[in-house]
């Protein structure tokens, strides 16, 4: 692994991009790591295309910017490939994963994508069965540490506990655990 993994967010108000890369952040300075998790948006409204980003190092990260070269693209509603270039940036040996009951090899096709590898994770289809509405960011991140191996799946779930608890109810709470091991299990590679 690269010792500064960037990651890029692309969804849209209220779908939990900027919870996703904060949770991430926190999972990563969990496991010992240095991590940033920041969003990028302004007046945007409910439904309006947003980012996030995250860094993740083995050592300080002095850089306090956005990400425009990620290693990685998460990609919470694939209704957006239809106007942001989610690619634009990524590494020819990146990771690109979309919340998309397409298959794969549709999103590549879509994307028009050359390199690097792509999966699939129907994260809105779990959240909906796990929480009854339709938030993927959390189903996504444990699609994202399946196909990268980049923390600890144990810890996050921990931290997601600890986190959530003083905020939500129970119900919620292990509706988002439940999330997040179903989009592990489920996510799916080109």
């Amino acid at each position: 692994m690269k010792d500064l993994i960037e990651i890029r967010w692309h969804g849209r108000g209220g779908q939990g991009a900027k919870t996703a890369a904060l949770l991430l952040a926190e999972a990563a300075v969990e496991e010992g790591k240095y991590g940033q998790g920041f969003p990028d948006y302004g007046p945007e409204r409910m439904g309006a295309p947003i980012r996030s980003f995250n860094r993740i190092s083995g050592k300080p990260i002095y850089l306090h910017c956005h990400v425009s070269e990620p290693d990685m693209v998460v990609v919470l509603d694939d209704t957006l490939l239809d106007t942001v270039d989610v690619t634009d940036g990524l590494d020819e040996n990146g990771v690109l994963l979309v919340n998309s009951t397409k298959s794969p090899s549709e999103i590549r096709e879509k994307t028009k994508l050359k390199g690097g590898k792509l999966y699939t994770i129907d994260a809105t289809g779990i959240s909906m069965d796990e929480l009854g509405r339709p938030i993927p960011n959390t189903p996504m991140i444990g699609a994202l540490l399946k196909v990268t191996n980049l923390l600890d799946i144990e810890l996050l779930l921990s931290g997601v506990r600890h986190k959530f608890s003083g905020k939500f109810s129970e119900k919620i709470v292990q509706g988002n655990i439940n999330a997040i091991k179903r989009a592990y299990k489920e996510v799916k590679e080109d």
